[in-house]
C-alpha cells in the first residue's frame, strides 16, 4: 500500500513505523519541520505526502488536532480523488465526522471516523512505538453500516498496526464513550495532582499514586479542544463523579463506617460488573 500520514505525533508516527516496517510505503506532513526531517532520517517515511502522492495514497491517516484534520480536508479534498480512503484519528467525533462527511460529498472521497484505543501519557515523534497498536482496540465511526465488503476493506488495510478489535459505533456514542473512559480520567488526574500534599509524595507513593496521576502529565492544548469539542457528555461525568465522591465526604463526615463500607463495596461490585 501506499499510506499518506498527516500528523507525525505519538499516533502519526506510530502509524509511520507499523506500516513502514510491514513493508509498505509511507508519505507525511507535519508543520514542524524537524520532526518532518527526523521521520525521513530514521527511514520510516519515505518523502512528502504531496498531492501528486495524495492522488496515489491507497489509506490517509489524519492524526491532528480536530479543527486541524477538518482543514485538512477542506484544503486538499480537491485533489484527493477517489482512490483513498481518508481516515481521522482524532480523539472525538461528532463534529468532525460531520463535516469530513460533508467535504467528502462535496469532493467525492471516501471517509471514515477512527479512534486507536492507544497511547501514552507523552506526546511527540521521539515517542512513538512500531508496536503501539498492538493488541490495542480501534473504533471506527463509518459513513455507512451495511456494507460489509467496505468494513472488511478498513480492517484489510489497518491490518499492518496490529490492532487487536476493530468496533464500529457512530460518533455520538463514541463521544458518550470517550467522555467516561478517557477525557473524564485525564480531568480527574489533572485535578488530583494540584493537592498541595503532592509536593511531599516522594517515599510515601506506589502504585495507585502512579496510576491516578500518570495522564496528567499530557498536552494540554489538545485536551483542551477534545473537552470543549465533547464538553456536553464531558460535564455530565464530572457531574455523577462530583455527586459520588460527595457521599464519601459525607460518610466521613458524619462518622458513618457502615455507610463508607457499603459505598467501598458497591464500587468493588461495579468493578466485578463490568471488568469481570
Amino acid at each position: 500500500m501506499i499510506v499518506g500520514i498527516v500528523g507525525l505525533g505519538l499516533i502519526g508516527g506510530s502509524f509511520a513505523k507499523a506500516y513502514s516496517a510491514a513493508g509498505h510505503k509511507v508519505y507525511a506532513l507535519d508543520i514542524d519541520e524537524a520532526t518532518f526531517k527526523y521521520a525521513l532520517v530514521s527511514g520510516c517515511i519515505c518523502g512528502e505526502l504531496c498531492e501528486e502522492v495524495m492522488k496515489e495514497a491507497d489509506l490517509i491517516l489524519i492524526c491532528t488536532y480536530p479543527d486541524a484534520a477538518i482543514e485538512f480536508m477542506k484544503k486538499y479534498g480537491p485533489v484527493i480523488g477517489k482512490k483513498p480512503l481518508v481516515m481521522d484519528c482524532c480523539g472525538t467525533k461528532r463534529v468532525l465526522f460531520d463535516e469530513g462527511i460533508s467535504i467528502a460529498s462535496k469532493y467525492g472521497f471516501t471517509y471514515v471516523g477512527a479512534h486507536p484505543m492507544a497511547g501514552t501519557q507523552y506526546s511527540g515523534f521521539k515517542y512513538a512505538k512500531e508496536n503501539l497498536f498492538k493488541n490495542a482496540p480501534m473504533v471506527i465511526v463509518p459513513p455507512r453500516f451495511d456494507d460489509i465488503v467496505f468494513l472488511n476493506k478498513i480492517k484489510t488495510m489497518l491490518s499492518p498496526a496490529g490492532f487487536s478489535k476493530i468496533s464500529v459505533t457512530t460518533a455520538d456514542k463514541h463521544d458518550e464513550m470517550i467522555a467516561f473512559t478517557s477525557q473524564l480520567a485525564h480531568v480527574v488526574s489533572s485535578a488530583y495532582i494540584k493537592s498541595p500534599t503532592a509536593s511531599s509524595h516522594k517515599g510515601f507513593s506506589a502504585g495507585s499514586y502512579k496510576d491516578m496521576t500518570r495522564v496528567a502529565w499530557l498536552n494540554s492544548e489538545m485536551w483542551t479542544e477534545l473537552f470543549f469539542d465533547n464538553k456536553d457528555y464531558l460535564e455530565k461525568e464530572i457531574d455523577i463523579l462530583l455527586k459520588n465522591l460527595e457521599e464519601y465526604r459525607a460518610a466521613l463526615h458524619n462518622n458513618d463506617k457502615e455507610a463508607m463500607k457499603r459505598l467501598l463495596e458497591e464500587g468493588k461490585k461495579r468493578k466485578e460488573e463490568v471488568d469481570g
